[in-house]
């Protein structure tokens, strides 16, 4: 069983920034990719990033340039940097591995003030 712990959502003001973390723990032994998705009110979920195991990134058009998709095989662990956030942002935001099977994480909120 894998076990994924995220940390770092909160309230912050338009233009600030905020950092998400997400730990795995359990049976660990090859994780593919990770990512993070996330889910504004009265919206379907979506993609945010994603990190290959390579490091090869990818982001939706609506974070570009602000977002920042990381990772730390030795600690298995995917960090989300997340700038000039935008009231838009707001959601809640969740992180997923892909290890065989997808794990995903308990969900962190994110609320952006204008």
């Amino acid at each position: 069983q894998v076990h994924l712990v995220e940390s770092g959502g909160g309230l912050v003001q338009a233009g600030g920034s905020l950092r998400l973390s997400c730990g795995a723990s359990g049976s660990i032994f090859s994780i593919n990719s990770m990512g993070w998705y996330r889910q504004a009110p009265g919206k379907q979920r979506e993609l945010v990033a994603t990190i290959t195991s390579g490091g090869s990134t990818n982001y939706a058009d609506s974070v570009k340039g602000r977002f920042t998709i990381s990772r730390d095989n030795a600690k298995n662990t995917v960090y989300l940097q997340m700038n000039s956030l935008k009231p838009e942002d707001t959601g809640v935001y969740w992180c997923v591995i892909y290890q065989v099977h997808e794990y995903w994480g308990q969900g962190t909120q994110v609320t952006v003030s204008s």
